[in-house]
């Protein structure tokens, strides 16, 4: 089983596929729908009473894209009547989803009052389980992180990260108090077949065999109230720079996102597409040559545990890279190296990626500082001017928005997604 993210009306709507079947299902929702190959419907509302939940989702996810909007420019913009567009509207107002902003007026008539997300209405929790380190975050209905807490280890442990999730779950619906029944959800954003990365993480393959046969989705369901949600963490990233972050507005992009190890996403057509197995976007299996003309994979050259191994080699403590929020700075005079070679890297993958679907842009983000991305970014720049690129146009190179934070954002975007945005599986539903 695999996830969909679908954008229509400028609105990503995550779903998932089963390729031996042909139906989908809504994550979470225990709902099926017709044939899928009868998705391919217009987004617009109906004023019909039985599609309230789907209008109800249309409003909310275009007033969360505009920021905020009137009545009259929300029925023409879904084609629903003014009163149906009134009656939604108080009625997401009276559930706290929507807030009136500041009468507008105009040279005749009434004056517009325009509406928009209620950024407290409702939260969502997102896990994010890395290699190294595990993270929880809680955002409001924007998006917009409130508290964190971040747990490292030199490897992933199952009991251990099930003590630190549900500690901290207790922690923050402690800390919202009244309010944490408006937890709406929790998203996991965690490497598949995490067993499979033993050796490179230093440890042995006995300690990682419980991931086998461990569902960190099934354990913590059992402690929340609220639907749980599980995604890869690549996948996760992809999709929260879609949603939130500054290129959301590309319509075609190769995602990077360099962690422990690097791997990434596809955006097409305003999509994330994710392929037959599931494994479209796996950047890290590209192949490339590294500076002695060896033929490497590149989560080889430019993932962070290569340069965690670089320093190690050098008798320097890597620890700073996982434990605290400035140790990149440690490492100043000894990070240049590394990013030659993730640069060099990321110059091949993009070419080979460009001449596969023509892409409108590459994005490039990670587990670093800001200054650490950009300085990546700047270095394939200039190494890409070294290759012979005929016969295809090189996209834009820029940089992704959401750092550290992109992998649990994106666990996090999975309940708002699937419970508040537009679906057009909804309609089928009916």
């Amino acid at each position: 089983m695999i996830l969909i993210a679908i954008k229509a009306c400028d609105v990503i709507i995550f779903t998932t596929f089963h390729p031996d079947k042909t139906k989908v299902k809504i994550l979470g929702s225990g709902q099926e729908t017709k044939n899928i190959n009868e998705l391919d419907q217009p987004l617009k509302g109906s004023n019909q009473s039985n599609m309230r939940a789907y209008n109800e989702r249309l409003v909310l996810s275009l007033v969360r894209r505009n920021g905020q909007l009137p009545k009259m420019k929300l029925a023409q913009m879904t084609g629903l009547s003014a009163q149906t567009v009134s009656v939604i509207m108080r009625s997401l107002e009276a559930d706290g989803l929507l807030i009136k902003g500041e009468p507008v007026r105009g040279k005749v008539g009434q004056p517009s009052v325009p509406l928009s997300l209620n950024p407290d209405g409702v939260c969502f929790l997102g896990l994010k389980i890395g290699r190294r380190s595990s993270e929880l975050i809680l955002v409001d209905f924007l998006g917009r992180v409130k508290q964190k807490v971040i747990h490292t280890y030199p490897f992933p442990e199952p009991d251990d990260i099930e003590k630190f999730a549900l500690k901290s779950i207790k922690k923050f619906e402690t800390d919202l108090g009244e309010n944490a029944p408006k937890i709406s959800g929790l998203g996991i954003a965690i490497p598949f077949e995490l067993w499979n990365w033993a050796e490179a993480i230093g440890t042995s393959i006995d300690r990682m065999e419980n991931w086998k046969t461990y569902d960190i989705q099934t354990v913590l369901s059992q402690s929340c109230s609220y639907p749980v949600y599980v995604q890869n963490d690549a996948t996760a990233a992809c999709g929260a720079e879609l949603a939130f972050g500054t290129n959301q507005n590309k319509r075609d992009f190769a995602y990077f996102y360099i962690g422990t190890f690097i791997g990434g996403g596809l955006v097409i057509n305003g999509s994330l597409f994710i392929g037959k197995n599931g494994n479209a976007g796996a950047l890290g299996s590209m192949l490339i040559s590294d500076k002695n003309g060896h033929t490497r994979q590149l989560i080889d050259e430019a993932s962070i545990v290569t340069f965690e191994k670089q320093l190690l080699e050098a008798n320097i403590d890597p620890s700073p890279l996982w434990t605290t929020e400035n140790g990149w700075q440690t490492f100043d005079e000894k990070i240049s190296p590394w990013i030659e070679c993730v640069a060099n890297g990321l110059a091949q993958a993009i070419i080979s990626t460009t001449a596969l679907i023509d892409q409108e842009a590459t994005v490039i983000d990670g587990a670093f500082p800001e200054y650490v991305r950009h300085r990546i970014v700047k270095a394939t720049q200039e190494v890409l001017k070294n290759y012979n690129q005929q016969g295809i146009e090189q996209p834009i190179i820029c940089e992704g928005s959401l750092g550290t934070v992109a992998r649990a954002l994106g666990g996090a975007s999975l309940p708002l997604f699937d419970r508040y945005l537009v679906d057009q599986n909804t309609s089928l539903n009916q």
